[in-house]
C-alpha cells in the first residue's frame, strides 16, 4: 500500500461524461490507468452543470437537452509519481482541462488500517 503524507500534487482532469476511449467512458480509462500505475488513489466526481473551452453550457436541469455533463477525475500522489503519469493523459485527453495543484496530505488511511480507532460508523476495530 502506498504511504502518503505531507507535500503532494493533486491532478484534476475535467472531461465530459460522454467522452470515450475505445468505447469505454474516458474517466474510467483514466482511473484504471492510474490504478495500474500504482498511484495512491483516484476519484471521479460528476458535475451537475458547467462549460469549458467550447462555451456550451451543459446542465442536468430538466428543460435542457444537454447530456454531456462535466466529470472531474482527481488524483493525489507525490509530485514525481503524478508527473510520471502525465504522458498517459497526453494520449487520452483530446478535449478537456488538466490542472495540477500543490497540496498537503494530512491523512491517508484505508479501511481496517487503524487498529483500535473508531471507523466511520464509530465502531472500533480489534
Amino acid at each position: 500500500m502506498t504511504r502518503l503524507t505531507g507535500n503532494a500534487l493533486r491532478l484534476t482532469v475535467f472531461v465530459g461524461e460522454n467522452d470515450t476511449w475505445h468505447r469505454k467512458p474516458l474517466y474510467t480509462e483514466i482511473v484504471h490507468r492510474a490504478h495500474a500505475a500504482g498511484l495512491a488513489g483516484a476519484s471521479v466526481f460528476h458535475g451537475v452543470e458547467g462549460f469549458g473551452a467550447s462555451s456550451l453550457i451543459h446542465t442536468s436541469r430538466l428543460l435542457s437537452l444537454s447530456e454531456d455533463l462535466p466529470v472531474a477525475v482527481v488524483i493525489v500522489d507525490t509530485e514525481e509519481r503524478v508527473r510520471d503519469f502525465l504522458p498517459h493523459l497526453d494520449e487520452l485527453v483530446t478535449e478537456g482541462l488538466v490542472v495540477l495543484d500543490e497540496c498537503q496530505v494530512i491523512r491517508y488511511v484505508g479501511r481496517g488500517q487503524n487498529q483500535g480507532e473508531p471507523d466511520a460508523k464509530g465502531k472500533k476495530s480489534l
